[in-house]
């Protein structure tokens, strides 16, 4: 059964048939995707958004069809700019008291981001998008002590959970910061009980079978929240008691057929797994999810075969080809291996570049 369940949620994320041509939409639909890592979000789209390669990512993000910021738990997200303004009004007050305590030791109050925010907005309006390290200097400017790094990044994450900032174009590698009201189309504010229900329900459709506590843990907010958004949806989610354990899933979302094996290099922080707080599923070949759940895990990379963790890669760039290291942890079948080399060769693909695997 815990196999079973992996193998929905792999049919359900988009991976095993994606339909869809936009990555906006992919974003929408999965509601957020983790983004810390910027390549490896990239290819989380791009495995899920057919024809798409790296470049053509990259430009939606440029455009802001996509847009980056903080948003559900205090990390990175892709969300879409419909999206951004009741998600972060729905969540972001999670995500401040989380980061209460933090703020405190680094003697930041609300004075103190009063000011950051002002000089901030006076910095990015009529259009300007500044780099982290320009923000920062703008700040000294202004007569506000920034710090470290550490400190620093704290004061431009308040402006972002307040809807004020949200990233802008690349700046070569560098990432920018923009004006959200001059990113992002206004909209009109949602009841909280609307926005509650629409997370859940694309939670469910996309990541389900799940529980009411992995939903709680990949929102940011409370179990308590997370038990309303499924009464609410009501019939649109189908509870089913597996090891004693209640799921809640979407009914009308059927698990298509596909031929085995189905390999797929995950990237780290690949909602496939982050997007739950019990990853247990994913381990049962292994008799182990230490790959995604302690130590270094959601730092790797990761191979997962019809939905099963196997191994590990990492990749190294070049102008021409892309080297990629595998590394096993169970031996594959040989339509396995084919399908890893074909894997392999879509990242390749991907990137624009000739592949190179290495065992």
């Amino acid at each position: 059964m815990r196999m079973d369940i992996a193998r929905r949620r792999l049919a359900r994320q988009h991976l095993i048939h994606p339909t869809l041509s936009d990555p906006a939409e992919v974003v929408r639909v999965l509601g957020a995707v983790q983004a810390q890592d910027f390549g490896g979000a990239k290819w989380a789209l791009g495995m899920r958004t057919r024809g798409s390669t790296d470049a053509s990512i990259e430009r939606a993000f440029a455009e802001g069809s996509i847009v980056r910021t903080h948003v559900l738990r205090p990390t990175w997200h892709f969300i879409t700019p419909a999206d951004i303004r009741w998600m972060l009004a729905l969540t972001g007050p999670r995500v401040k008291a989380t980061m209460a305590s933090y703020d405190r030791k680094l003697e930041l109050d609300d004075a103190f981001f009063r000011r950051s925010n002002a000089a901030i907005v006076r910095a990015l309006r009529d259009g300007k998008q500044l780099t982290r390290a320009e923000l920062g200097e703008t700040l000294r400017q202004a007569g506000l002590d920034v710090g470290g790094s550490q400190r620093l990044g704290h004061i431009l994450l308040r402006p972002e959970l307040d809807a004020i900032i949200c990233s802008g174009a690349r700046r070569g590698k560098q990432f920018t910061y923009a004006l959200l009201d001059e990113r992002v189309p206004a909209a009109a504010a949602r009841p909280r009980d609307e926005a509650l229900l629409d997370l859940t329900t694309r939670y469910f459709a996309t990541r389900g079978p799940a529980t009411a506590h992995d939903f709680a843990w990949w929102s940011g907010l409370t179990v308590a929240d997370a038990r309303r958004g499924i009464e609410m949806a009501g019939v649109a989610l189908e509870r089913e008691v597996i090891d004693d354990t209640s799921y809640w899933s979407d009914p009308s979302a059927r698990m298509s057929a596909w031929r085995s094996p189905k390999v797929f290099l995950l990237p780290n922080y690949d909602e496939f797994f982050i997007g739950h707080r019990d990853r247990s599923a994913i381990g049962t070949r292994l008799k182990s999810a230490r790959l995604v759940t302690g130590g270094d895990a959601l730092i790797s990379h990761v191979i997962a075969v019809d939905g099963q963790l196997v191994g590990g890669w990492r990749r190294t760039l070049t102008n021409d080809h892309v080297t990629i290291d595998v590394r096993l942890l169970t031996r594959l079948t040989s339509p396995e291996r084919q399908a890893l080399d074909r894997a392999a060769r879509r990242h390749g693909e991907f990137l624009a570049r000739r592949t190179i695997v290495r065992a």
